[in-house]
């Protein structure tokens, strides 16, 4: 399996996600820079974290207009799989292949803390690896990541089963349902705010992030 990690002038997340797919897990790994448009050799695109064109307007809205985004947009049409981290969610959402938004903080202030997150269904790729009703431990480092939906969108997200990760308390940002990371109905596209690569390499203390990417390879058969 091939991943490609999209990089935009303000990511500071994106080695590290390489560093996990490429280095622990041994998969051929290319960095996308934001005004490439070929990505037809890729398997996944993850668009990682950090502050792309410096979160000016909001975070997310320059990024949506980079060439890549659109070449991203098919990717997912094709039904390849597209996994944004944080700011990544954010562009996810402001490019259309995910609803809802990201808006700032309940308590406008940025956070960076470990917080436990519960596994909410096991029968896609990204959760396959957990158990459903885990509770595992995530970092998250952000100051607009309170997920905010109108209610008929939280209503079919709730309906077809979108929310794969929620908050457990205390839901610190203040995310409506306490929501973490959706995917879309088709389940190939994938957001969400916590960072797994920050929770992948047994030297840092955590590996609970680590389940993400192995269930990926082997969903699609990369790894028994």
């Amino acid at each position: 399996m091939k991943f490609g990690v999209v990089v935009f002038p303000g990511s500071n997340c994106d080695r590290d996600v390489a560093y996990v797919t490429r280095d622990l897990l041994q998969q051929p790994t290319r960095m996308v820079w934001h005004e490439s448009t070929d990505i037809s050799d890729l398997d996944v695109v993850v668009i990682p974290g950090g502050f792309s064109y410096g979160d000016y307007l909001r975070c997310g809205a320059i990024a949506r207009f980079s060439p890549i985004m659109r070449s991203v947009v098919e990717h997912a049409r094709q039904g390849k799989f597209v996994l944004g981290i944080c700011n990544g969610f954010q562009i996810l959402t402001e490019v259309g292949l995910l609803p809802g938004t990201l808006v700032r903080n309940r308590d406008l202030h940025f956070i960076c803390a470990r917080v436990p997150v519960k596994v909410e269904r096991t029968d896609l790729p990204w959760t396959q690896a957990y158990v459903t009703g885990q509770i595992i431990t995530l970092p998250i480092a952000h100051g607009e990541g309170r997920y905010y939906a109108s209610l008929d969108i939280l209503k079919q997200l709730e309906d077809h089963n979108q929310v794969l990760f929620r908050y457990e308390a205390p839901n610190l940002n203040g995310s409506t349902n306490s929501i973490a990371g959706i995917c879309n109905q088709q389940g190939n596209v994938f957001g969400m705010m916590p960072h797994p690569e920050r929770a992948s390499d047994p030297m840092l203390g955590s590996t609970d992030g680590m389940g993400l990417f192995k269930g990926l390879l082997e969903g699609v058969g990369a790894i028994a």
